[in-house]
């Protein structure tokens, strides 16, 4: 196939960009920038130029591909609903490209959009309420297209997608903070879950979610089901050597920032309908076994 990868020399994407072509699929790598480009390039891709906001090259890359997986995200989280506003926009205008074609669409989520405190699974419906609420519309928007003719799929991805490499996710703004504070915090007690997965593994489902996935699918990237945050900061303070302490919560937010809403979450999360049904099996080290490879903190 010829696939359409948005968000394709990102972190993840730059995982599914050597997956799909590690499985002999025909890549086109959507960039916005020369150095993306080349990356791409580098990488064995094709480049299709664009951005998440030009709506046009969005659709006319679309129009040529078999299939599109969409990874990108403006990660602004000064006005995350803004953010939440140009991703919808960005999968109605693929979806249009591929309207009547039952060609695929895979679009990223997250589980962050599930309701706290339970073991989501996929087929929980999006909470209103929930860290994730600005993912909500292009999860809908996406889920909405079978009836359109294309063969769209959601790829709920958890807060934490480790590997080495990692810059810009939760864990590692996390490490900076407590290198900053000089302890490393968890906010009560701890107990609260994050579910993770390793990159590879996501890159993974992504391929499969694209080959196999059945129109109006809800795919779960999770490798760990729930991995308690005070086992997070215990691994830090360990390899940071500074001690580990519980945060209250009313302090958390001076301690933390932004972050503070989303670390004090609950929310494991299953994959044991996605593996059933597109036969992903995770293999990489959980969350905890690839802190302790210590990339981390180098």
């Amino acid at each position: 196939m010829r696939v359409l990868v948005t968000g394709a020399s990102g972190y993840i994407g730059s995982a599914i960009v050597s997956e799909l072509i590690g499985a002999g699929h025909r890549v086109v790598g959507f960039a916005r920038s020369d150095a993306s480009a080349a990356a791409l390039v580098a990488a064995g891709a094709e480049v299709h130029r664009g951005a998440l906001d030009d709506l046009e090259s969005l659709r006319a890359g679309a129009a040529a591909a078999d299939g599109v997986i969409h990874t990108a995200f403006v990660h602004d989280f000064s006005d995350i609903a803004a953010s939440g506003e140009i991703d919808r926009r960005a999968v109605e205008a693929l979806g249009a490209a591929l309207e009547g074609s039952d060609r695929p669409l895979v679009v990223t989520s997250g589980t962050a959009v599930l309701s706290a405190r339970r073991v989501g699974t996929e087929e929980d419906a999006p909470d209103p309420g929930s860290p994730g609420v600005h993912r909500i519309a292009s999860e809908t928007t996406a889920l909405s297209l079978p009836s359109r003719g294309v063969r769209s799929s959601v790829v709920r991805l958890p807060p934490s997608v480790h590997d080495d490499g990692d810059l810009h996710g939760f864990v590692p703004i996390v490490i900076d903070i407590a290198r900053a504070k000089g302890v490393s915090g968890s906010i009560g007690d701890g107990a609260n879950r994050w579910p993770a997965v390793h990159r590879l593994d996501a890159a993974r489902l992504f391929r499969l979610a694209l080959e196999t996935a059945p129109a109006g699918a809800v795919l779960h990237g999770v490798g760990d089901e729930g991995v308690p945050v005070r086992d997070i900061a215990a691994v830090i303070g360990r390899h940071l050597g500074v001690p580990t302490i519980s945060i209250a919560p009313e302090n958390a937010g001076a301690h933390f920032g932004w972050l503070a809403g989303f670390l004090g979450a609950d929310v494991p999360a299953s994959s044991a309908l996605t593996r059933e049904l597109v036969g992903w099996q995770p293999t990489q080290p959980g969350l905890i076994d690839d802190l302790d490879q210590g990339h981390y903190f180098r």
